[in-house]
């Protein structure tokens, strides 16, 4: 999933939810200043703080590696 997507889908899922930006700070332990960059897309989450919001609105999320491949 493309980064962009991911911020969409996080904050279609709080408004879903009807959560407030402050709401989902609270819940999730993340700093407001934070989730509103994530969500204007102008942050650079950790996936500390990616676990921390997914776990508060309900979501598994999951990060696939995969390898180069060599050419």
């Amino acid at each position: 999933m493309h980064s962009q997507q991911l911020v969409e889908t996080i904050k279609a899922r709080r408004e879903m939810l009807n959560v407030t930006q402050e709401m989902l700070a609270a819940l999730s332990g993340v700093g407001l200043r934070t989730l509103k960059q994530f969500e204007s897309g102008k942050g650079n989450s950790t996936l500390d703080t990616l676990q921390k919001l997914g776990d508060a609105l309900g979501m598994e999320i999951t990060f696939t590696v995969k390898e180069a491949s060599t050419k």
